[in-house]
């Protein structure tokens, strides 16, 4: 650096990559492994808090003193550039380094990194993270001594491959064969995206939890699953479909038009992200609570630090998936579509239907998204005034399962009704005198031996 950089640098004050120091001592060690874990940056030593130049004393050892230091004190051990640079007679020194590429550095068993203008001291997951992408890899890549091919289903990997001879009709590869050739087995080991993918027994390393809540704190119905996370996918989002609201639409055309209070599009793309993205390495659980007008849907694993919730919504971000062999394999699955384009779909989803835009959170450890969906309270005002007047306005709530329940199986029972939609039996009785109002349904035949017969409105 020249003189004029300096004093250009000390106008402007400490930055991302500048930090100023009065003297050479441990937190210029510090800084600088947080630079090296970071982008680089430089440290100039013999300049105050008030950023005067105080300069240091040095001799003809000093600089390589401090150097062997550095070296001794950091594992692996780095060699910073030193520069002496003399300003009003002053001697101060310049210690820069670059971005290392084998990360984490350690001082003394530590870890920093840089933020901002400040260092911070790195969290186990994050020095784990850290490490795995300086190998261009992930967790779930690697294998694992605590798993076996025992522990893997080779019927569950033979359905991924008929499910892919469907699509594209070209695999002839046995379970085994296929494993490998996709990374998921190697050497005989599997990684932990085959035991995540194909694990032939539950286990609590995909433990989701589910909850229908009708407050915060009382509960209708819950549900665990620990399953294997591609038959995680189709369970919670059958558990959500279970627990949201349809409105039939009676058009008067042979079949109705169904509209589910949330668009199941979008369902689907935050059960996909959630389970493809989620940090197993965490001891938390996933957790989906669907109350009456909203649904909040948990995961351990913050987004990573580059990306901010910003980011998300003005897709002004590059995806980087927690999970790389795992995403890779739903992609060949065409569960994804496309690195990075899921959150943009979400928000499309709602738009489209005009309701409120999802809320993505970090909290604590992990990631929430909330969607708020159309209220569907019961039926329109107009529902018992005549058929004609109804055409097209809709059933909704209870109204509508009970009516499609019936549509679909005319000799269930009231019991068996409140059953399906797990409804109580007076909300059901309920329904079913409103139906019989708005001249919808009938019944024919007794209690025990009859049916329901069900009309189709008039245009």
């Amino acid at each position: 650096m020249t003189v004029k950089e300096i004093r250009s640098i000390l106008k402007k004050g400490e930055e991302p990559a500048i930090e100023f120091k009065s003297s050479f001592n441990n937190e210029v060690l510090e800084s600088l492994v947080a630079f090296a874990n970071t982008n680089g940056g430089s440290v100039i030593t013999g300049i105050s808090n008030e950023r005067k130049v105080i300069g240091v004393s040095i001799n003809v050892e000093s600089i390589q003193n401090w150097l062997n230091e550095i070296k001794n004190k950091t594992t692996p051990g780095i060699i910073p550039e030193v520069e002496l640079v003399a300003i009003a007679s002053k001697q101060i020194v310049v210690f820069s380094i670059q971005e290392f590429p084998i990360k984490p550095v350690a001082l003394k068993g530590k870890y920093y990194k840089r933020v901002a203008s400040s260092n911070h001291l790195l969290t186990t997951s994050e020095v784990v993270n850290m490490h795995l992408q300086s190998f261009n890899t992930s967790w779930d890549y690697h294998t694992n001594n605590q798993f076996s091919i025992g522990d893997i289903s080779f019927e569950k990997v033979q359905q991924a491959i008929d499910r892919l001879n469907r699509a594209e009709g070209h695999i002839t590869e046995d379970p085994l064969s296929f494993l490998n050739k996709c990374d998921l087995v190697r050497d005989g080991l599997i990684t932990n995206a085959a035991y995540l993918l194909f694990k032939k027994e539950d286990s609590v390393l995909t433990t989701i939890e589910l909850g229908r809540f009708q407050t915060e704190i009382v509960i209708k119905d819950t549900a665990r699953t620990k399953a294997d996370i591609l038959t995680q996918i189709e369970q919670v989002n059958d558990f959500v479909r279970k627990h949201i609201n349809k409105e039939i639409i009676i058009t008067g055309d042979a079949q109705n038009i169904q509209k589910w209070q949330y668009p199941l599009e979008a369902i689907r793309e935050i059960v996909m992200n959630m389970i493809v993205h989620r940090d197993y390495r965490s001891a938390s659980d996933s957790i989906v609570k669907v109350f009456n007008n909203k649904i909040e849907f948990y995961n351990p694993g913050r987004l990573p630090e580059n990306i901010t919730i910003e980011d998300l919504l003005t897709n002004n971000y590059k995806s980087t998936p927690r999970n790389k062999l795992i995403a890779d394999i739903c992609k060949i699955l065409g569960l994804i579509e496309k690195y990075g384009s899921g959150i943009r779909r979400i928000v499309d989803c709602f738009k489209a239907e005009n309701l409120p835009m999802p809320v993505f959170q970090n909290i604590s450890d992990g990631f929430m998204v909330t969607i708020t969906g159309m209220a569907m309270e019961g039926v329109g005002k107009d529902v018992g005034k005549g058929v004609g007047k109804d055409v097209g306005k809709g059933l909704r709530g209870s109204l509508a399962l009970v009516f499609q329940a019936i549509q679909f199986n005319p000799e269930l029972t009231i019991p068996e009704i409140a059953e399906i939609t797990h409804y109580t039996r007076r909300t059901v009785e309920r329904s079913l005198s409103r139906l019989k109002d708005a001249n919808l349904i009938v019944r024919v035949g007794g209690r025990k031996e009859g049916k329901w017969k069900v009309f189709t409105p008039l245009k």
